[in-house]
């Protein structure tokens, strides 16, 4: 994480471009290819991510995260525009930062081993050395925050009981733990209030209806705070300061989700921000005098801060065209830190006085020898799909593609199911389109940020109605003039994975070529080998997908291993071997299945990675791999189809 001197910190960015009504993308300005170079792999890799902020008790240094050493490490960036300073020294291990300590440079962290997702939490201690806070295996720990005392920090944990997680307060000092809620019924933690009375928490019946509870641990008392018909996704968000009331994010009376107050005494409830979007989180300045709202608008994240209590709107800094995307505040409230980027730009760490325009720019990411103008700003298309349903995603266009000289496409898919591609920077996008591909993130029905009808129309309809979606979307791209309508593939991770299978048997005519990265071939054994800690969200997705035991005929029926004889186009997989969501044989069994068919399958297995790639040097193996096997066999050469067997 390169540090920028502080009169570099107002350099031009490239404006972000407007959101696109339907159907507007069908002919997006061209932009001419000129001496744009293909940058490698490695260039791109010298990009840095960075996250997480956490200011230092004299509010000097803010903490985060930063893939610079290769792998996710700890690092104390200096609010003055010095040298990052590296805290941990990790070259297996990602180390993700959760803060520091309210009274001294000490900071907690959670890390796994090769992205197996058990996480522990540890303090880095003044000297240099680590303190397990959740010691044993076969565990996962979660950091949940401070007390409103900043005495004790919270915890969560399922040592005790592999599905459940109980709720600790860990003394500051000493490290000494107190039980404050022991978890039987599977409740997700929501907060807890600032005299430590009220427990919020929430639990899930549908992947579209949560309820929210509040326990009374002086009574031991558990009260429903949410009842309603029908389904209506409720989500605790956080106690107002003086403790009275409980701010929570609701979709009921409407498609999106606002933000509402729930008094505590009384039950009642008030709309608090309803924005037309949804609210995605809601938080308080440590003292309570400001109350943060992050809004995903049309894919992007707003950021809105209030005074409280009376709610009198607060301008953030102008970045000249720069997305804010999240905002931290220093213990006193007088300093802001926040990431900003566009498409072209990744993140980079800010920092302001409060009420200041003129914001400090502490990071540089983006490799010094690409030249943002080299990459691609997307465009917001819609399309109508094949039943006149709408549906958004993002454009990007290759430097130069033209109807005298068309791209390649791609349909990317993203995981879930319920995620959504959305506007950033994204290293793997970019650098294929920067190899000459177009890419279509599609938001296909099933997706979230577009109302809860429209999330809710792919249940029970996976591999099949979202699917068909992907295939509509050729028609948008071909419809540009400058795609090759015989040179369109798909690609995506996790859920999108399974599309990207799913594509290539059940619509084995429509892609060219599929890469999948760590998809589900086989829905039967994935939802009967789900971790044990997603226990409490086990129904809730068997209703939305299917239940193994209940529903084994239409699970085995769009499971692609079972249909593997119908894939008859070049197929790409990467996997990680510690992967407890989709496990290592998901990959095995469709690579093994698709090669005796006498199908090109290139498989490329990380051996210390897990849901996700972490290390800079797996990505880099991994990145290339995808590049040379499209360039092989979509961009250059004949396309191969094998013939279908009996």
């Amino acid at each position: 994480m390169r540090a920028v001197r502080p009169s570099l910190v107002l350099l031009a960015v490239a404006a972000l471009a407007a959101c696109q009504p339907a159907d507007r993308g069908a002919e997006p300005a061209a932009e001419p290819a000129g001496d744009v170079p293909e940058y490698t792999i490695e260039q791109f890799l010298e990009t840095i991510s960075v996250f997480g902020s956490s200011f230092s008790p004299d509010a000097d240094k803010v903490l985060v995260s930063s893939n610079e050493s290769g792998i996710f490490n700890a690092y104390a960036v200096p609010v003055d525009g010095g040298d990052p300073i590296q805290l941990t020294a990790s070259d297996a291990d990602a180390i993700r930062v959760a803060g520091y300590f309210p009274e001294d440079e000490r900071f907690l962290y959670l890390s796994d081993r090769g992205g197996d997702e058990l996480h522990h939490l540890y303090v880095r201690e003044l000297d240099g050395s680590a303190t397990d806070i959740t010691p044993g295996e076969g565990l996962k720990a979660a950091f949940y925050g401070w007390t409103d005392d900043e005495g004790s920090f919270l915890v969560g944990t399922n040592e005790r009981d592999q599905r459940f997680f109980d709720v600790y307060a860990v003394a500051a000092d000493g490290y000494e733990r107190t039980l404050l809620y022991r978890n039987e019924e599977g409740y997700q933690f929501g907060g807890l209030s600032p005299e430590e009375r009220y427990l919020a928490l929430s639990k899930a019946n549908t992947t579209a209806d949560t309820d929210i509870y509040l326990y009374d641990r002086t009574t031991g008392e558990m009260r429903h705070m949410t009842p309603h018909e029908g389904e209506v996704a409720n989500g605790a968000q956080a106690f107002s300061p003086d403790g009275t009331g409980l701010y929570i994010t609701t979709d009921e009376g409407g498609e999106f989700a606002y933000l509402a107050r729930i008094d505590l005494e009384s039950g009642e409830r008030e709309p608090v921000l309803q924005p037309g979007w949804d609210v995605r989180y809601a938080y308080f300045s440590k003292p309570g005098n400001y109350l943060v709202v992050g809004i995903n608008e049309d894919a992007r994240t707003r950021i809105r801060m209030f005074e409280y209590p009376s709610m009198e709107e607060m301008s953030l800094p102008d970045l000249a065209g720069l997305d804010i995307t999240t905002v931290y505040m220093s213990r006193d409230e007088t300093r802001l830190a926040f990431y900003a980027s566009t498409p072209r730009t990744p993140s980079n760490l800010y920092v302001a006085g409060l009420g200041e325009d003129q914001p400090e720019r502490l990071t540089d990411t983006l490799n010094p020898e690409i030249d943002p103008e080299h990459l691609v700003e997307p465009e917001q298309v819609s399309f109508t799909s094949y039943d006149g349903v709408e549906i958004p995603g993002i454009l990007y266009r290759p430097h130069g593609a033209s109807p005298d000289n068309p791209a390649p496409g791609l349909v990317w898919v993203h995981g879930g199911p319920g995620g959504q591609s959305r506007v950033g920077y994204f290293s793997l996008i970019q650098y294929l389109v920067n190899h000459g591909y177009a890419v279509y993130a599609i938001n296909n029905r099933g997706s979230s940020g577009y109302g809860k009808t429209f999330f809710k129309m792919d249940d029970r309809k996976h591999g099949d109605a979202d699917l068909d979606d992907c295939v509509a979307s050729k028609g948008m791209l071909v419809g540009t003039g400058w795609i090759d309508p015989e040179r369109i593939g798909i690609i995506g991770g996790s859920y999108g994975g399974y599309m990207v299978l799913a594509a290539l048997t059940f619509r084995p005519e429509e892609f060219a070529v599929g890469v999948d990265l760590f998809g589900i071939s086989n829905w039967v054994r994935t939802l009967e080998s789900i971790p044990p800690w997603w226990e409490s969200f086990r129904e809730a997705l068997y209703q939305e997908m299917g239940d193994p035991a209940k529903d084994n005929e239409a699970l085995y029926a769009k499971s692609p291993l079972f249909h593997a004889d119908q894939i008859r186009r070049p197929l790409m997989v990467l996997q990680g071997s510690n992967d407890p969501r989709v496990l290592q044989a998901e990959s095995d069994d469709i690579v093994e299945a698709v090669r005796a068919s006498g199908v090109p399958v290139e498989y490329v297995l990380f051996e210390d990675e897990g849901h996700g790639f972490a290390k800079k040097e797996n990505q880099l193996e991994g990145w290339e791999a995808i590049l040379g096997f499209l360039d092989r066999y979509l961009k250059t050469g004949e396309l191969e189809v094998a013939e279908p067997t009996d």
